[in-house]
C-alpha cells in the first residue's frame, strides 16, 4: 500500500460517506460570500453627501449652475451648426436638469436624515445633562436646609446668659431656702421673675 493511501485513509474514517467529507466544520468561520452588488461605507456615503447638499444649498452653486446653463444655451444657438450637440428646445439640458434634479433630493434627505440623528443624540445628551444638574440642585437645598436647621439649634450669647441667670437663681433659692432667709430679700442678685418665653426671644 502506498503512503498516499495510508495517509488518505488515515484523514478519512472508515464508514464515511462523500456528504459527511465535505461537511463544513463548526469550528470554523464560513468563508465570505461573493456579492453581485458593491460594497461602500455607509458613514462616507453620509459624509459625502452631506458635502454635496451643504454645496447644493449655497450660493455658488446657483452661480455656477447660472454660468452653465447660460454658456449652453449661447453654444448651441450661436456656434457653428456642426459643432452644437443640443439643438432648439434643448432637450438634452432638460433632461440633465432633471437628472441632476432627481440625484439632489434624495441626497438632501439623507444629509437631514443625518442631521436629524445628530440632533436626536444632542437632545439625549442635554436632556441627561439636565437631571444631573437638577439632582444637583436639590441636594444642595437639601444641605442648605439642613445647615438652616442646625443654626437654629445653636446656642446664641443670650440664650447662655439667660440659662446662667436661671441657674444662679435656683441656686441662690436652694441656699436661702436651707438658711431660713426669704428667697424675696433684697440681697437676691438676679430678679425672682422672669417673663415667660425668654428661650424663644433669646434665640
Amino acid at each position: 500500500m502506498t503512503p498516499e493511501r495510508e495517509s488518505g485513509r488515515d484523514r478519512t474514517p472508515s464508514g464515511a460517506t462523500a456528504a459527511t467529507r465535505h461537511r463544513p466544520r463548526l469550528d470554523q468561520p464560513r468563508p465570505p460570500r461573493r456579492r453581485l452588488l458593491p460594497e461602500w461605507d455607509p458613514e462616507a456615503f453620509a459624509r459625502l453627501s452631506e458635502r454635496i447638499a451643504r454645496f447644493l444649498g449655497t450660493g455658488r452653486f446657483i452661480v455656477w449652475m447660472t454660468i452653465v446653463i447660460v454658456a449652453w444655451v449661447l453654444w448651441n444657438i450661436f456656434a457653428p451648426r456642426d459643432l452644437r450637440w443640443d439643438n432648439y428646445p434643448f432637450i438634452f439640458l432638460t433632461l440633465m436638469l432633471s437628472l441632476q434634479a432627481s440625484y439632489a433630493a434624495p441626497l438632501i434627505l439623507l444629509a437631514q436624515n443625518r442631521q436629524d440623528d445628530r440632533d436626536r443624540v444632542n437632545l439625549e445628551q442635554d436632556r441627561k445633562q439636565n437631571e444631573r444638574s437638577i439632582a444637583d440642585t436639590e441636594y444642595l437645598t437639601r444641605e442648605i436646609a439642613a445647615l438652616r436647621i442646625g443654626l437654629g439649634e445653636v446656642a446664641t450669647r443670650d440664650w447662655i446668659r439667660s440659662e446662667l441667670q436661671d441657674l444662679v437663681k435656683e441656686l441662690d433659692d436652694r441656699r436661702d431656702g436651707h438658711s431660713g432667709r426669704d428667697p424675696h430679700d433684697s440681697h437676691v442678685v438676679f430678679p425672682a421673675e422672669r417673663p415667660h418665653g425668654r428661650d424663644v426671644d433669646d434665640r
